[in-house]
């Protein structure tokens, strides 16, 4: 096995381990009924996203690392359109993401009670939104990766 096979080899694993929880992390919201079992499944959440930040960061590292490799890749249009797309999904997490779980996670140390805030709903609504967009273009990606049709 050579260099190159390695970083395939984690890059394939990495997605694996980053993209697949990424793409529950929303249903395991919605699911919750109560607002106890909402703050647990963010709790689930928020450990989940370990797994997708440490999968991400990988995919980008081994993705660039067989760039250098074979520079020819960076000629390559799926290549090219995969990596611009995964660096927009990863500045959504910091720039939209996170701007919009915040009065999320106010309001879910704040709330008393059990009944489910209409304010939550709406806050949560504008974020599984963001989140599915997120995930379409990691599954955009994912195509690109696979076919890789230019």
């Amino acid at each position: 096995m050579n260099v190159y096979s390695i970083l395939v080899f984690i890059h394939i694993f990495s997605a694996i381990l980053g993209m697949g929880p990424g793409f529950i992390l929303t249903r395991i919201v919605k699911l919750a009924n109560s607002m106890t079992e909402i703050r647990h499944a963010y709790r689930i959440r928020r450990d989940l996203h370990i797994f997708v930040m440490i999968g991400g960061t990988l995919l980008l590292i081994t993705g660039l690392l067989m760039g250098f490799i074979h520079p020819y890749l960076f000629k390559m249009g799926w290549y090219v359109t995969s990596l611009v797309l995964f660096l927009t999904g990863l500045a959504m997490g910091p720039f939209v993401l996170s701007p919009k779980s915040k009065p999320i996670k106010e309001l879910l140390e704040s709330y008393k009670g059990e009944d489910v805030p209409k304010e939550y709903e709406a806050l949560s609504r504008e974020l599984f939104r963001y989140e599915r967009i997120l995930n379409f273009i990691f599954l955009i990606i994912i195509v690109l990766m696979i076919l890789k049709p230019f």
